[in-house]
This record gives structure tokens, C-alpha cells and sequence, in this order.
């Protein structure tokens, strides 16, 4: 096992192309309150990158707040996949009751898509949950019309998950259609993640716990934010999942099952005891990486040199303005 001192760098194919990546690779680090994982996308520069090294550091230094239950409901996601594997992956979810299902996927029809809510519905049975994402791959006019459709072929969507870009797009959209929607991209990439909220843009903020620099500061955004939120995974390890499980447990309401399930889209963790869904919930527990299991999924050199570079980076922009948060 790597010493404190040494990040280790991890690299992990996926089993279904997801939102155009078909392997994560990340960084992990170790301090006194055990391991955190610092796995920004790529398309995220240094300084945006920052608050994704204070969410590993607090998880790494600092730990947790204590949780207020012992699981977690969550979702299981649908890729943009045929019916075929929709339906699979629902009975193999776990015991999940609700679905979320990869839309606005390039190259694919809307009858794809709607083939794909049936398929779900199916395997759901009537009182199962079904929610859309979209990736804010839609203008506003596209977005009214897709809904509707997508919403009569799910037989009733729980919600829309940033079906366009901007906050006064989702603003828009939002007067125009029956279907409630949450802001992901809206609020993890924004210089204020609570614009959306004042903006009266949404009825379900989406908080991940890296993008947004830890449990803390998620946990703030949620009381400051007047809605319901929605916690949910940035394609993680089990070591990154185990902060959103914590952020979930944490939250003092939790109305929506949260997407962190997402441990079954990667071939692989790096740990022995993966945060799998059992009876639809994740238990609220943090798993230790497994010595074997680093060196197996062990980055090769390249993509080692680049992610130390990034770190270094990170580390310099966080020096500028505040040097004590670079440890």
C-alpha cells in the first residue's frame, strides 16, 4: 500500500460508453481520515479543477459529519443503450426502484429513446420511478417537444435532468412544460451554484461532491438552496462514491433516491467491496482500497506523469489564493 505521501494514480475501462468516455481514470490520496479521490474530466481546467482537490483533501483530512441514517435509496442508470440492455440492467439494478435514462445521446432518434423509457417502464412495473438526462444537449424549443414525448413513453417522469444549458434556458423550459426539472451542470459548473435557485430555474438542484469541493460545502448549498436535492455520483471509485454516500446520509431530508449506483458502469474498482446496491440502497459505509487491486489498475506511465502534472497545477492555482488549502 502506498504511503500517505503518494497519490496513486488508478485508470479503469467502462462497460458501456457513458456521456463519451469509455474509461475513468483518477487519483487517490491518503491522510489521516482516510482516502479520498480526486477524478476530474479532462474537459475541466486546473482552476476549475480545484474544487474537486478540496472535496479528496476534506475526505482524506478531515472526514465526514456524522450521518443521520444507515442507507441510502438510490437510482440505477441506463446508458443510451437498446431496450434489450435498458431492461437488463433495471433487473439487475439491485432491487432499484428508480431509473435514470441517458437521453440526447449523439446519433440516436428519438424513437430510440422512447423504445429505451418503454423498456424501463417494463422493467420497473408500474411504481417505479423514471428520471431523464439530457447532458443540456437541447435548445428550449426541442426540449418542450422531446419531453412531452418522452414523458407519455415513461408513462410519467419523475423529473428532467439539465435538458438545456443555460439557467435562463432552464427557466424557460421550466414555464413551458409539466415535467419538473433539476439542474446538474447548472450548479457544478457554475461560479454560483445557487444562481439557478434564484432564478426560480429549477425544481431539484443535483449535487455532486467533488464538483462542488466536498461534503461541506454540498451540505451548505442544500440548506442556502430553498429545494429538494438530488445527490449523485461523478463517475467515481467506490472510494468517491463513499462521500457522496456520506453526503446523502448527512442531508437531513432526502425525497429522491440518489444516483450514486454507479459503481456497476465501471469493469472494475479498487476496492474488494464495491458500494453495490442491496434492496435498492447503498449502505452508508466507506470501503478501504485494496493493495492488489491498486497495483492491477495501476495507471501506466503517460497517463501517471499527466495526472501528477494536473495535481501540481491544481495545487498552484489553490496556492494562489489560499496557500494552507495546497496539502
Amino acid at each position: 500500500m502506498p504511503d500517505a505521501s503518494s497519490p496513486v494514480v488508478w485508470s479503469v475501462p467502462m462497460r458501456t460508453r457513458f456521456r463519451g468516455l469509455t474509461s475513468r481514470d483518477g487519483v487517490l490520496v491518503r491522510g489521516d481520515a482516510g482516502w479520498g479521490e480526486f477524478s476530474p474530466f479532462w474537459d475541466y481546467d486546473a482552476q476549475e479543477s480545484a474544487a474537486w482537490w478540496r472535496a479528496a483533501r476534506e475526505a482524506a483530512d478531515e472526514g465526514w459529519p456524522d450521518p443521520v441514517r444507515d442507507a441510502v435509496p438510490v437510482n440505477v442508470t441506463v446508458p443510451a443503450v437498446d431496450p434489450e440492455e435498458a431492461h437488463r440492467l433495471v433487473r439487475a439494478s439491485g432491487g432499484c426502484r428508480t431509473a435514470k435514462v441517458k437521453v440526447a445521446e449523439p446519433g440516436q432518434t428519438q424513437a430510440q429513446e422512447e423504445a429505451r423509457l418503454e423498456a424501463v417502464r417494463d422493467a420497473l412495473g408500474p411504481d417505479g420511478a423514471i428520471r431523464v438526462d439530457a447532458n443540456a444537449a437541447w435548445d428550449v424549443e426541442t426540449a418542450v417537444t422531446r419531453l412531452a414525448a418522452l414523458d407519455r413513453a415513461a408513462g410519467g417522469l419523475e423529473y428532467a435532468e439539465q435538458p438545456v444549458p443555460t439557467v435562463a434556458d432552464l427557466a424557460a423550459l421550466r414555464r413551458r412544460t409539466s415535467v419538473r426539472i433539476a439542474a446538474d451542470e447548472s450548479v457544478r459548473r457554475a461560479a454560483d451554484p445557487l444562481a439557478v435557485a434564484r432564478a426560480h430555474a429549477a425544481d431539484v438542484l443535483v449535487l455532486k461532491v467533488q464538483p462542488l469541493g466536498g461534503v461541506r460545502a454540498c451540505l451548505r448549498i442544500a440548506h442556502e438552496c430553498g429545494l429538494p436535492v438530488v445527490v449523485s455520483s461523478a463517475l467515481e471509485t467506490s472510494v468517491g462514491l463513499a462521500a457522496g454516500v456520506a453526503l446523502a446520509a448527512a442531508l437531513p431530508e432526502l425525497p429522491f433516491a440518489s444516483g450514486l449506483a454507479t459503481a456497476r458502469l465501471l469493469t472494475a474498482d479498487v476496492v474488494a467491496d464495491p458500494l453495490l446496491p442491496v434492496d435498492g440502497a447503498l449502505p452508508v459505509r466507506r470501503p478501504e482500497p485494496d493493495a492488489a487491486l491498486l497495483d492491477r489498475h495501476a495507471a501506466d506511465p503517460a497517463l501517471t506523469a499527466r495526472w501528477t502534472a494536473r495535481v501540481a497545477a491544481v495545487r498552484s492555482v489553490l496556492a494562489g489564493h489560499d496557500p494552507r488549502r495546497t496539502a
